[in-house]
């Protein structure tokens, strides 16, 4: 019984490490998956359904305002989805870690949607505002510049053949453009010129929106960010079967 107790007692804390794993990964996401699926889902139908159909209207903008449920969650998503994958890829450099290049990789083409909404959501919104679909404002061109860096870094991965050359390569292409996603971020506070409004959520009250529409808007940025988590866990899972079965075809080939 005393030994027992000493081996319990001489066992290593749990670590953020162990996930790096590929299977004690995929352990994690079958847990974890259906209660992000629920709960995204509960709370992106919930906040558009309260946004759009129980908010009043701008007294400003009209109806046009309600766009914000799906403009500022997406746009907000689309940054932090390459910053994610910043801080995946840094992983990778570092501690060679596979599952943190592929939830990198994973979350490209997520991203790549989330900033695809955003600029078409935003042009939509602002053709009636300021009276054009398009317009060579700061964030809206580092924006542009931010979704072409998806297309790129996703076509990256496509074109190396070598995983782990693919991994090196857009790993540096994610550093630089890091540096776009945060003008897209903060371009409004850079630059005092521009059509795009300020932030729509700050710690300052003067500058945000009214609590009428903040709270649905709160409620919508909570779904993008639970449905980001889903489809990045669920893509990761498919990139690591994926590179599973690749080794197994791999190891075939070399025993015929």
């Amino acid at each position: 019984m005393l030994e027992q107790k000493q081996k319990e007692s001489t066992k290593k804390p749990m670590s953020i490490w162990e996930y790096a794993n590929p299977t004690k990964f995929l352990r994690l996401s079958a847990r974890l998956l259906p209660v992000l699926w629920i709960c995204a889902a509960t709370f992106i139908v919930g906040g558009l359904i309260w946004g759009f159909f129980f908010t009043p209207d701008d007294y400003r903008q009209g109806s046009t305002v309600k766009i914000i449920y799906l403009h500022v969650p997406s746009a907000l998503m689309a940054i932090n989805a390459w910053f994610m994958m910043l801080v995946s890829s840094l992983v990778w450099v570092v501690r060679r870690h596979h599952v943190s290049a592929l939830a990198a990789k994973a979350a490209a083409p997520v991203g790549l949607v989330m900033t695809l909404i955003a600029l078409l959501t935003g042009a939509i919104w602002g053709q009636p505002m300021w009276g054009t679909w398009w317009a060579w404002d700061p964030r809206l061109t580092s924006f542009l510049v931010l979704f072409l860096f998806y297309v790129g870094y996703i076509a990256l991965w496509q074109a190396v053949d070598d995983s782990d050359a693919a991994a090196d390569l857009t790993s540096i292409l994610c550093l630089v453009g890091s540096v776009f996603a945060v003008l897209s971020r903060y371009a409004v506070n850079f630059w005092n010129q521009g059509l795009h409004q300020g932030a729509s959520l700050s710690l300052d009250k003067e500058k945000n929106v009214a609590d009428v529409f903040a709270y649905p808007l709160y409620m919508c940025m909570a779904g993008f960010i639970l449905l980001f988590l889903a489809l990045v866990f669920y893509r990761t899972g498919t990139e690591i079967r994926l590179r599973r079965i690749a080794a197994l075809i791999a190891r075939e080939r070399r025993v015929i």
